[in-house]
């Protein structure tokens, strides 16, 4: 059973920088962080795998947040830097336990997701 806590939400101005960290419990195939604002659908922000390393982004990212892993310790950060006000929004973890063909951005292919960490970004 793989269980997730997020941390490292936070209030920031724009053009500021979070990390977001992501504490698992448990073995995972791949981990990413996905974002939800208020009366807005869940997306993916960003993705790794943990045997590879390889990472994906979602465009709205543009080389501004970057993920990472930590095996030893189970821990996935994302690091964003010059945040906006429409980063604004609750972030989640999800993991998938095993392969998935799916895209990495589809919310229902992951099967354990955190309780979310809240970002705020005021202009």
């Amino acid at each position: 059973q793989v269980h997730l806590v997020e941390s490292g939400g936070g209030s920031v101005e724009a053009g500021g920088s979070l990390r977001l960290s992501c504490t698992i419990s448990g073995d995972t195939y791949s981990t990413a962080w996905f974002r939800q604002a208020p009366g807005n659908e869940r997306e993916g922000v960003a993705t790794c795998y943990r045997q590879s390393s390889i990472t994906y982004y979602a465009d709205f990212v543009q080389h501004r947040f970057a993920i990472s892993q930590d095996n030893a310790n189970n821990v996935v950060y994302l690091l964003m830097t010059n945040l906006k006000p429409e980063d604004t929004g609750m972030y989640y973890c999800a993991a998938r336990s095993r392969y998935n063909p799916g895209h990495w951005s589809k919310t229902d292919t992951y099967n354990t997701w955190g309780r979310g960490t809240q970002v705020t970004v005021s202009s």
